[in-house]
C-alpha cells in the first residue's frame, strides 16, 4: 500500500524568498528582486533538478534507479534535490509498507507541466555543446596575451 511521506518534517529551506508571502493579488514578475518567482525559476534551471525531472518523464524510479541514471550525483545531492522537488510539489514519493521498504518518486501533475520545458532545455543544450564550446575556445584565444616574440 503506498505512503505519501508522513514521516519527519523537511528541513527550513536555505532561499528565504521562498518563504515570503506573495500578495495573492500581486502580478508575478520575475525581472522584480522581490517576486519569489525568481526561486521557481532557481529551481528549474538547477543543473541536478533538471535532470531528475526529465529522468522521472518515463514513470516512477526507485532512488537507485536515479543514481544510476543521473550520473555524478551524491546520495546527499540527489537526496536534497528530490525532498526540494517534493516540497515545491513537482515530485511525489511513495513510500511502499514492504519488507524490504520501497520508495519511488514520480512527477506530479506540476512536474509533469514543467517537463516539456526542462527536456526542450536538455536537449538544447545537447545540440549545441560543440558550438558552445567551440566559441569558449575562440573567446578564450581571443583574450590570451600574444606569445612573447622573443622566446
Amino acid at each position: 500500500m503506498p505512503n505519501h511521506r508522513p514521516t519527519a518534517p523537511p528541513k527550513a529551506p536555505a532561499d528565504t524568498t521562498a518563504n515570503a508571502t506573495f500578495p495573492p493579488d500581486a502580478v508575478p514578475d520575475a525581472f522584480l528582486a522581490q517576486c519569489p518567482s525568481r526561486t521557481v525559476l532557481t529551481r528549474l534551471v538547477e543543473k541536478w533538478t533538471l535532470l531528475i525531472l526529465v529522468a522521472l518523464a518515463d514513470g516512477p524510479r526507485r532512488f537507485g534507479a536515479l543514481r544510476r541514471q543521473i550520473e555524478g550525483v551524491s546520495q546527499k545531492m540527489l537526496t536534497q534535490s528530490l525532498r526540494r522537488l517534493e516540497r515545491d510539489g513537482l515530485v511525489d514519493r511513495r513510500l511502499y509498507d514492504e519488507m524490504p521498504l520501497r520508495v519511488e518518486y514520480s512527477l506530479t501533475a506540476l512536474g509533469r507541466d514543467a517537463l516539456p520545458l526542462v527536456a526542450q532545455l536538455k536537449r538544447w543544450a545537447e545540440a549545441h555543446l560543440h558550438t558552445i564550446e567551440a566559441r569558449r575556445e575562440a573567446f578564450d584565444r581571443a583574450l590570451a596575451p600574444p606569445d612573447d616574440p622573443r622566446s
